[in-house]
């Protein structure tokens, strides 16, 4: 027995308390004082049930990730669900917080299950690149639906503990304490036959299931990750099979899939998300009171941060130019909160909730009794200045400053007030309370309470933080800008904007780079283009294709022309593209050859990399990891595939595109 895990008894039952801090992982440790407490009851006669319960926050969040990829140490976590299983009295689980992979597998190894009602309940895995590795696979079909299995198996997303209940995963929510309820459904168990081992049971007939339309659905979905594909199989085999065949099965699976470069590489993307900002973290000055915020312009990006802060909880003042402005402003966030509340993102009550901290108005000096003001204008220097000069006459001296930039010079804003050190950049992205990444963005003069306080807002808004020195574009933009240069000059050398954004695709973007363009708007980059057009050095190739779309209007889907031509609402491939690119070619006198979609994704990820090492030496990312947090998280960079320089670590395989989907038939 282990301090970790320990028992008392109560009348009869036993109390199996796992108190492994913060989450209650499933260490070695942990696996090990779950055998002994086996054992340890299975002997004594006077134990008539078991109630597994856990200390803290939450029930066993899954298993202790630094192990996974190690070699396996014993008790595995199958030893010990199946030592649970074929006990001699009933086991009961009773979960709160969360039960996620292994925790959730632990439950599944439980003769009951009890939540409380904010449970949530899932089974992670493929988001680490493996499948549930002890019986998750085996044992769900056997208790819920399986179209319900399929769901939380492939997608790895939670459910809570309401459609738990509704699909059978636990047999009851707790009203009241949990502990004195799972007792009582002990209790209750003992009134009838002892429950058969899930593992031992027949899976329910159900519903027909198409593997193969499943298979073909998933693998448009997972982008070329096979992890899903492989939780699909390993379903499939499980209800196909005996419960005890089809658990050799899984973990014979799992054990091939964790050991994967797709596993090390999501690995690696947990990690280093986790890691992220970690210089902010250090910082011991005291950050801003958020409680509430003013937000300056209620544009698309501008709306977008207020709707993220009142969903936080945040009091939200948010200032447009005049009455007009204003009311627009305010329409917008309704809308959008009124949109995420229809489609269940958020409940009515919280849009209501959210929308009654807001307050919309055009009086600069409204913001004054606000901790923090984030500005978020339009994408021009002067217009910013203007408004920190504004904001520095009627902010008190205290209160920090900031501004949502995608390429500007944070710290000519600064100059803007009398005290740089309150100024700091925060890089939301499109829509701000969607997306999770933040680049704080740390100028030469910015303060530690600023740094602190832009820290402390990311935890707030639950964003991913990534510090960022002063460059154009930052780390992100700065990046993306790179190659998508080199994109256009493959275009001069042979290429195709298709066959690019095709080539993108297969590697497992969710789209192309010419594709984005057009979805973003190509006179946002052309803007910036112009600007820089005085100071740009003569001497670098310039490609102007861009230039002249912009210049003909097709300025992307808002016009329904750009790199493609969107009049049958989808992208098609334009002839007159294609002859603007022909022409150029001839003006430039490139040498056009044939481009592989291998050859394409090498030089976009060499590119990337070439970036990246800039970024580094010139200190304005903070580590390779974070730079791969950016484009994982901020640029649909593939999840799976690690980010642009981890893959500068990795083998041979690093861009192939020969890796198949699994193919599915019925025995």
């Amino acid at each position: 027995m282990t301090s970790i895990v320990s028992h008392e008894r109560r009348d009869g039952l036993a109390i199996v308390t796992i108190d492994n801090p913060p989450v209650n992982a499933l260490s070695y440790a942990v696996r090990a004082g779950l055998i002994d407490a086996v054992h340890a009851l299975e002997e004594d006669p006077a134990v008539i049930a078991v109630v597994l319960r856990c200390a803290g926050r939450t029930f066993v969040a899954g298993a202790d990730i630094r192990e996974l990829g190690q070699p396996p140490r014993a008790p595995i976590l199958p030893e010990v669900i199946e030592a649970i299983e074929g006990a001699r009295v009933p086991w009961i689980a009773a979960i709160h917080g969360t039960a996620l992979g292994g925790g959730l597998e632990l439950a599944l190894g439980c003769h009951a299950r009890i939540a409380d009602p904010g449970t949530k309940l899932g089974l992670p895995e493929v988001s680490l690149g493996t499948i549930p590795g002890a019986g998750g696979t085996v044992r769900l079909p056997r208790l819920i639906p399986i179209a319900d299995a399929i769901e939380l198996v492939t997608s790895g997303k939670p459910i809570d503990a309401a459609q738990a209940l509704k699909v059978g995963l636990v047999d009851r929510i707790a009203e009241g304490d949990l502990l004195d309820a799972a007792a009582t459904l002990a209790r209750e168990l003992l009134t009838r036959p002892m429950p058969a081992p899930l593992v031992d049971r027949p899976c329910p007939i159900g519903e027909a299931v198409d593997w193969n339309s499943r298979a073909k659905a998933l693998a448009r979905k997972a982008r070329g990750a096979q992890a899903p594909l492989e939780a699909l199989e390993a379903l499939r085999e499980g209800v196909s099979l005996s419960g005890r065949d089809a658990l050799t099965k899984e973990r014979e699976r799992f054990l091939r899939l964790v050991a994967s470069e797709e596993a090390a590489a999501l690995r690696y993307a947990f990690f280093s998300e986790r890691n992220a900002g970690k210089s902010l973290a250090a910082m011991t000055a005291e950050p801003a009171d958020l409680s509430r915020v003013g937000v300056v312009g209620g544009g698309t990006m501008g709306a977008g941060i207020a709707i993220a802060l009142l969903l936080s909880g945040s009091a939200v003042s948010l200032l447009e130019r005049d009455e007009a402005t204003v009311a627009a402003a305010r329409k917008r966030v309704l809308e959008t909160l009124q949109a995420s509340a229809a489609r269940g993102a958020i409940t009515l009550s919280q849009a209501d909730d959210a929308l009654a901290r807001l307050t919309a108005t055009h009086d600069y000096t409204s913001l004054s009794d606000c901790p923090l003001v984030i500005e978020a204008v339009f994408e021009d220097m002067d217009v910013k200045k203007q408004v920190f000069a504004q904001l520095d006459a009627v902010m008190p001296p205290k209160a920090v400053l900031a501004t949502n930039t995608s390429y500007l010079d944070v710290d000519a804003l600064a100059e803007a007030t009398a005290d740089p050190t309150r100024v700091l950049g925060l890089h939301f992205f499109a829509p701000a309370h969607v997306m999770k990444l933040l680049e704080i963005v740390r100028g030469k003069r910015t303060g530690d309470r600023s740094l602190a306080t832009g820290s402390a807002l990311a935890r707030r808004l639950k964003k991913i933080q990534v510090v960022s020195g002063v460059c154009h574009g930052f780390i992100g933009n700065r990046i993306m800008a790179a190659y998508r240069r080199d994109c256009e000059f493959m275009l001069l050398e042979g290429a195709l904007p298709a066959q690019i954004d095709t080539a993108m695709k297969a590697f497992g973007f969710a789209m192309g780079i010419f594709e984005a363009q057009d979805l973003s708007g190509l006179d946002i980059a052309w803007a910036q283009r112009r600007a820089a057009e005085a100071t740009r050095d003569r001497s670098q190739p310039y490609c102007q294709i861009a230039d002249r779309l912009c210049e003909l209007g097709r300025l992307g889907r808002k016009t329904r022309k750009g790199w493609y031509d969107y009049s049958s609402g989808e992208p098609q491939t334009d002839p007159a593209v294609t002859r603007i690119i022909e022409e150029e070619r001839v003006r430039t006198a490139a040498a056009v050859r044939g481009f592989s979609n291998e050859e394409i994704i090498r030089r976009i990820i060499r590119v990337m990399q070439q970036e990246g090492e800039a970024l580094l030496a010139e200190g304005i990312a903070e580590s390779a990891a974070d730079i791969d947090v950016v484009m994982v998280s901020g640029y649909g960079f593939p999840r799976h595939r690690g980010g642009p320089m981890y893959r500068k670590q990795s083998t041979v395989r690093d861009c192939s595109l020969s890796i198949q989907p699994l193919h599915f038939s019925i025995a």
